[in-house]
Formats: C-alpha cells, structure tokens, sequence
C-alpha cells in the first residue's frame, strides 16, 4: 500500500523540476511512510511512498523491466499475482522481485493496456512506456484506491493518490466547480469522476487512461462493469455453499502479508463474517480490534466481543468518547474535498487503535451493497411494488400533492416517514432513490443556495449522476438497479474514500475479502430474492454464516457506526456550529442563502427539528475552505467571490 504521484508532459519532452516533483511526493508522506523515490527522465516524473507489505526487501518503486524502458509507480494490492507469475515467465519474461507491482509492468509488456483485465485486487498506477512514448493510469475496478489528475493548460498532466499531491504542485487552478458544489450537498461526496476543483478529476473505478505523447488526451476508457444477470438457476443451498469457498477463497488472497495481520470487528454481520473465515485459516489466533463508545445507544462492541470469545481472537477494544468532534478541521485536510460522512470520526480511531498492533486489517466493507443489506432497500422495494400498481398518470398527482401537504420531515434522509414515501411515490425509480438517499434533498437546497449560485449551477442537478448510471445498468430489476447505483456511487464516492483517507493517514492497510470483483460478479448472477428475503435483507449470506456465527449477531437489528452529532450541535458544539455557519467564510462566497442557513441552525438548536446532518454537510464544508481552500496560494478562484452584503441581498428567502 503506498501513495502515488508524478507529473507527464503530454506534449514532449520538457525537463521538470526534482524540487516540484520531492514535494508533491512528500505531501503523502502518511501513505508511505518506510521509503520514497522518485524517478525523472525528460517530460516524465515518477514518486512514490512506500508502505512495504510485500517482497520488503526488493519491491521498491518506482520500478523498471529488466531494460528500463518500463516503469511504474502503484498503490494496492494484486492478489493473483502469484499465479500469473509463471504465464509470465512462459512467455520470456524474467523476474528480478518477488512484487506484485513488477507482475504489472510485464503484464503491461505482455498485455498492453488489456493488462488490467488480468489482475485481481484494489489497485491504482502510472506507468510509462519510453519505447512506445505512452503513458498509461488504471484504477481499480470497484474504486478501493484512488486515483486524481489534472491536465494543465500547458499539457502538463498531474496525478496521484491525493489530491493534495497536484494541489502542492502550484500549477493546477483551485476554481470550485458549482456541479461539484450541488453534488456534494445532494449526497454528501463529490461524485467520481468529478472534483471539488474544476482542473481536476479522479480516474473513476473500473477506467484507464492511455496518452500517446504528442496526441491529444483522450477520455478514460472503461475496462470493467458488473452486470445484474440474476439467470443463476442454483438452488438456496448450493448458493450458500458456493458462497462460502468464495468467501474462503476471497479471505485467503487476502491474508498474504509479510508484516502483521489482523481484521476490524464492529459485532455486525459482514466483519463477523470476515473474521469467522479468518479464524478457520489462521494457525493462530486472529489479532481483532473495535471501537467502543461511553453513550451506551452508539455502542455495539458487546457484538464484537461475543464473536472474539467464540473464536479466541487476540481482541483490542478502545472506548471514544462520544463527545470525540476534535477531528473536524483534520478531517476537512485529510480528504481534500467536502466529505460529509460523520463515521469518518470513529473510522479513523478504528484505523488509529488497529495500526498500533498491525499493519494490515481485513474489513467487511462492501457487504451491504453486494449481499442486499441497507435498510433502504428494503423500503425502496417497498414503494416499488406500490408504484407499479399504480399508472403513472394517477401516481404523479395524487402522491405529489400529499408529498408537499404531509407536515415537513425533510430532516430525515434515510429514514423511512410518511413524506418521504409521498414524495417517492410521486417520482420515477431512479428520482425516488437518489431522493432517499440524498443528505439535503431538492427542496432543501433550493432553498439553501442563492440565486446566483443557482445561476452557476445553469440547470445542473445532483439527479444527472444516478441517471448517466442506470442508463447503463442493463437492468430493470428493482433491487438490481439500486445496487447497481450504489456500487458506482456510495460505495466509491462515501465508503471507499472514508476507508482509504482513514487508514492510510494511519500507514495502515485495508483488504476487503468482500469486494472481490469475482465474488460481486458471481451475486450479482443471483436472483434478487436471495438477497432480499420478505424483510431480511443480506438473506444468503447470513443462512452460509448460520454455522459459523449466533443468530444475535446475524439477526439483530443493524446499529452502524454512527455519532451523536444532533447533541453536539445543541450542546458542545452549539457555538462552533453557529461561529462557521453563520460567519464570514460561508457568507464570504455568495453561494448559500443566509436566511435559510440561520433556520437550520435556529431550528436545530431549539430542537423544533433535527437538521443534524445538513448542519454537519455544513460543517465540513465551511472547514474544506478554510483548510484546503484558504491554505492555498494566490491562484485560489472561487466561484463569483463577493461581499457579504451583496451575498445577503442576492439571497432568496426559503
């Protein structure tokens, strides 16, 4: 696991600065914290960090063929490496390492850019080929690691794992995007492949990017997808069966580490599950660690714990304190753009109590998304089957109008009310599912951005990025298509970035058993009733994990990782949220209506309405400008600055 970066002139062969290139490299210094080099040629510069998990001996990079016409910095893991190894080998190449980044560089040499194809794992890399003047970047296909860049108005490409690896370059325009402005208030992240800063973009998941110097640069090209079949005959038992040997399967690529190993164990069923599998290939006891919490309501660690005594793992429990809102502003520098998931606070204490013990942790992120398991689906599928029994032209209106009368509960993202379900009905599939899962929903932030803001925005909804997906779905199944949604947008855009920020800032490594792409492609071949079952969602593989875990943890109600963010924002932090919601610095851009913004605070704060996760929306971003923004150099632009007092009278009331 390291971190990347490197600059490419698209255009010759200019000679960059070793200064500019060091510094770049430096600012992920957390990602890699065991070695950094770099590599410089004309027009080609490569750095990486290094956090050495194998091969530590000889694995450093940047790394070269055996004529040094290839090389390539990578961030990740491959876990088939060691079986493409000897196909390699059989086709004249010679091994030096015993990394998996050099199986990529002869992949590469053997392959070309269908290379990616062939590797199994979370990966993101640069290489550049001297004999062919190209340069090639692939991220991995479910977006487990990141990957941003920029093309610069000189044809100076930037990347790396960071944004702020290309904003410390000083070259790229720090111009917010308006689109990314009304994706991240709409879903809590920016979207791939979009970013906060116009310059730039990630790679999204599943993509590479092949430049030949001297062309022009051409748009990523999409190397993966996953299609919902749901044709898989086999019956209930064989797939709990065949469930299990990939989970086996996917557990033991997964444990291949020369440093210490250990997993994450919430007591909820997909890390239980992980260490369960862990257990039973382990020779020792499995090194287990949780995060406990002093409100007895967020705490679940009772869970992990009856799962640690049942397999004797060596279990760590930390209890946080429930007031632990210290990490704001570290936050806002840690993940570059807006982030507005507050289980990035216990995330990153889990990573901080699990890095004190080991290296690499195994976590079971991604279960809920490929097994069926979030709560909303199960209301989703719910309002589906009303919806189809109903013809549009009688659905629209009449839903419509009992959305906009039933008292107001737009407070609730995620949480099944009465206007909510109005408001679903009243919609299309796809607009009824972003509209469940969106933080401030439609309404809301038409009241919440000013008028010239809106202007900005030039008809641009957060909306588009569900569409552009399900267009692609090839599916109409109704649990499919949500699934689909949300493996091309929460999972990378929330779950894999809280992940991946959280425990590199720790230089510790996640493996995720559960995201293996050939485990999600054989699910999704399966019908959707074995995911969703009646009112159990996760279905198949809680019934494969009836032998190896009790039904208290199997078939308890979900908790999550969640903080107690509606009594902060009453009690400590009152000050704190009214000193950056109503002060200078969001004022300052002219962007948000200042009425509105008082109402959620007044509201909140009398307790007349929950707003906690607008306010904490609110929050992150006022402290993404003040510590990404703000930290910047001159050539910071934002979006149309102006005077408070012009942002006041431009201002809409709600």
């Amino acid at each position: 696991m390291c971190g990347i970066t490197g600059i490419f002139d698209t255009r010759g062969q200019r000679e960059l600065q070793r200064e500019v290139l060091q510094r770049m490299n430096d600012s992920q210094l957390h990602r890699g914290p065991d070695e950094g080099s770099l590599h410089l040629e004309p027009g080609v510069g490569l750095g990486h960090r290094r956090l050495s998990i194998i091969d530590i001996a000889t694995g450093q990079q940047p790394l070269f063929n055996e004529d040094h016409s290839v090389v390539i910095v990578f961030n990740g893991e491959i876990y088939n490496f060691q079986s493409l190894v000897p196909e390699l080998e059989s086709l004249g190449h010679v091994f030096r390492t015993k990394s998996d980044t050099e199986v990529i560089v002869h992949a590469w040499e053997a392959w070309g850019e269908d290379c990616v194809k062939r590797l199994r794992g979370m990966f993101a890399f640069a290489l550049w080929d001297r004999n062919q003047q190209v340069f090639f970047m692939a991220r991995d296909r479910l977006g487990v690691k990141p990957m941003y860049w920029s093309l610069l108005d000189d044809g100076m490409l930037l990347f790396g794992s960071e944004l702020k690896s290309l904003l410390t370059h000083g070259g790229m325009k720090r111009e917010i995007d308006p689109c990314a402005v009304e994706e991240y208030f709409a879903l809590g992240y920016v979207a791939e492949p979009r970013c906060i800063f116009k310059q730039a973009q990630k790679l999204a998941p599943g993509h590479s990017l092949l430049i030949r110097r001297g062309q022009a640069v051409p748009q990523p090209k999409q190397f993966w997808d996953v299609r919902f079949s749901l044709d898989n005959p086999m019956s209930e038992q064989d797939a709990c069966a065949e469930l299990q040997q990939r989970l086996q399967e996917s557990v033991r690529l997964r444990m291949i580490a020369e440093v210490p190993l250990g997993a994450f164990l919430s007591g909820g069923v997909d890390s239980s599950a992980v260490v369960a599998v862990m257990a039973g290939m382990s020779e020792g006891p499995v090194n287990t660690c949780s995060i406990g919490f002093d409100d007895p309501s967020f705490n679940e660690s009772a869970f992990a714990q009856t799962v640690a005594d049942r397999y004797k793992t060596n279990h760590r429990l930390e209890i946080v304190k429930s007031d632990d809102f210290d990490l704001i502003d570290m936050l806002a520098r840690l993940y570059d753009e807006p982030y507005a998931d507050s289980s990035a606070i216990p995330t990153y204490r889990v990573c901080q109590l699990a890095r004190k013990h080991v290296t690499v942790a195994l976590s079971g992120d991604g279960g809920d998304e490929s097994f069926g398991g979030y709560r909303r689906y199960r209301m989703h599928l719910m309002e589906e089957r009303m919806r189809s029994s109903l013809p549009e032209a009688v659905r629209k209106p009449i839903f419509g109008t009992l959305g906009r009368l039933y008292p107001k509960a737009d407070w609730a993202p995620r949480v099944f009310r009465a206007k909510t379900t109005f408001e679903g009905m009243a919609r299309s599939s796809v607009e009824a599912y972003f509209h469940s899962v969106s933080i401030l929903r439609g309404p809301m932030r038409d009241q919440l951005f000013s008028s010239q803001f809106k202007a900005q925005l030039a008809g641009y909804g957060a909306q588009q990025v569900f569409d552009e997906h399900a267009a692609k779905a090839q599916t109409d199944d109704p649990l499919a298509l949500i699934q689909y949604l949300d493996l091309k947008t929460y999972l990378v855009g929330d779950i894999n970035t809280k992940v991946d920020r959280a425990s590199m800032a720790h230089s510790l490594e996640v493996r995720e058993p559960l995201m293996d792409h050939e485990l999600v492609e054989w699910l999704a071949t399966l019908p959707s009733n074995l995911k969703v079952k009646g009112q159990e969602g996760k279905y198949l593989l809680k019934k494969a994990m009836e032998p190896m875990l009790s039904d208290d943890i199997l078939y308890r109600p979900k908790m999550g990782f969640s903080v107690p963010l509606a009594r902060w924002f009453r009690g400590p932090l009152k000050q704190r949220v009214r000193d950056a919601i109503l002060g200078e610095r969001l004022a300052s851009t002219g962007w948000f209506n200042p009425t509105y913004l008082r109402h959620l605070v007044d509201a909140h704060q009398s307790g007349a309405s929950d707003y906690s996760a607008p306010i904490w929306t609110l929050l992150m971003f006022e402290a993404f400008l003040r510590q990404v923004v703000d930290a910047g150099d001159s050539s910071v632009s934002l979006l149309a600055p102006q005077t408070t007092a012009a942002a006041m009278e431009q201002a809409v009331a709600p």
